[in-house]
């Protein structure tokens, strides 16, 4: 790494805030793009800590439409959960994935998804 590159911790509430607004904001930071030494193949990206996930905004109903699918890889392995369910028991796991599918899929993603913090 550049020994002149120093991480910097962006903090983020969730107070009525969107989720979808919230997750490209945490994407940005995290990937690095909103500094001016940005390069995709490096990364570079912030800190961030996110505050009150349970009082953030979801609009219309994909809380009652919106499914999550998990597939195990065997025959009839098909799981699928609702947001509303999943949200109920916990709210972070719906800002981390809506963060993780904003992020690319490469090598890079995993060290991106280690530096969110959600209290």
């Amino acid at each position: 790494m550049n020994k002149g590159f120093i991480r910097t911790v962006q903090k983020f509430d969730a107070t009525g805030e969107s989720l979808g607004r919230l997750a490209t904001k945490i994407a940005i930071a995290l990937r690095g793009k909103d500094q001016a030494e940005y390069q995709p193949h490096l990364d570079r990206g912030s800190i961030v800590e996110v505050t009150n996930i349970d009082q953030v905004k979801i609009t219309g109903k994909k809380l009652d439409q919106k499914v999550y699918h998990s597939f195990s890889g065997y025959p009839g392995g098909l799981k699928t959960r609702k947001m509303s369910k999943i949200f109920s028991e916990n709210p972070a796991d719906v800002l981390v994935r809506a963060v993780r599918e904003m992020l690319p899929d490469t090598r890079l993603r995993k060290g991106m998804m280690k530096r969110l913090n959600i209290k």
